[in-house]
């Protein structure tokens, strides 16, 4: 059976989303911690306005539907159909006024991600794929908006890449030595960027993207714009990303490689 084309009803969610977040950024929001004295782990009213609006929106058109979500858990996670949403990713950047977060939207089908978007409404972004192409939808230097295909650059090895991280501080334990041997090998390192860093790396500005610790929803959504870019995105055995975890992307096959190779010596 061919899949049905979801794409007019994601743009809706990003809207949604967008709607509901958008107010809180760069206001006097009070962040809750929910890592109960561990690394703090924000969650914000502006979480919780964005999952709402996205669940209630899925609820009305798609009942059937199975729903994973950051701030409110999961429902129906058998169905065929099942979507993957983080309303803010990287909400340490969203209270602290940087716009390097986004809200992830993603869908499974049958346990396979076929559609992500990665949507920043501060800047007016999008970045979308379904594994097969990629694109990025934005405003141009006179307002009007513009888009354009998403690829990754050709990189040769790892001694001449980027890599990006959000921190080390944040890497799982038991993992931190692993990345730190990757980080000393490539020719530039960044921290920052949660979600923003796999879209610059699908958008072929920087070359491997390592972290640990992550959940499903942190990375669903993103795995069909790098993939659809032409890039590489996988656990650190080089299995499934879906089910989150520690996860390295890169711009190709070679690089990919090279890199699962340093990080399992």
């Amino acid at each position: 059976m061919k899949p049905v084309d979801f794409t007019s009803f994601v743009e809706q969610l990003a809207q949604v989303s967008g709607e509901a977040i958008l107010p809180f950024f760069r206001s006097s929001i009070q962040a809750d911690d929910k890592s109960r004295g561990g690394i703090f782990d924000p969650v914000t009213e502006a979480d919780h306005a964005g999952e709402v609006a996205m669940r209630r929106l899925i609820t009305q058109a798609f009942p059937a539907h199975g729903i994973i979500g950051e701030e409110f858990g999961a429902h129906a996670i058998d169905a065929e159909y099942v979507w993957v949403l983080d309303p803010i990713d990287g909400t340490k950047s969203f209270i602290s006024g940087m716009p390097v977060w986004g809200t992830l939207i993603g869908l499974t089908r049958n346990g396979n991600p076929c559609y992500g978007m990665m949507h920043q409404p501060f800047t007016r972004e999008f970045f979308f794929g379904d594994g097969s192409s990629a694109h990025w939808r934005g405003p141009g230097l006179d307002g009007r908006s513009l888009q354009r295909k998403l690829r990754t650059r050709p990189c040769a090895s790892v001694r001449e890449a980027t890599l990006m991280t959000t921190h080390p501080a944040l890497l799982a334990q038991g993992t931190r030595e692993a990345y730190e041997r990757v980080e000393q090998q490539v020719r530039l390192s960044r921290y920052g960027g949660d979600c923003y860093a796999y879209c610059m790396l699908a958008a072929g500005h920087i070359d491997l993207v390592i972290e640990s610790g992550l959940n499903a929803y942190d990375i669903v959504a993103l795995i069909p714009i790098i993939e659809g870019a032409g890039g590489i995105i996988t656990n650190w055995q080089g299995g499934s990303a879906a089910q989150g975890g520690a996860i390295i992307a890169s711009g190709n096959a070679q690089v990919h490689e090279e890199a699962l190779a340093i990080l399992n010596l």
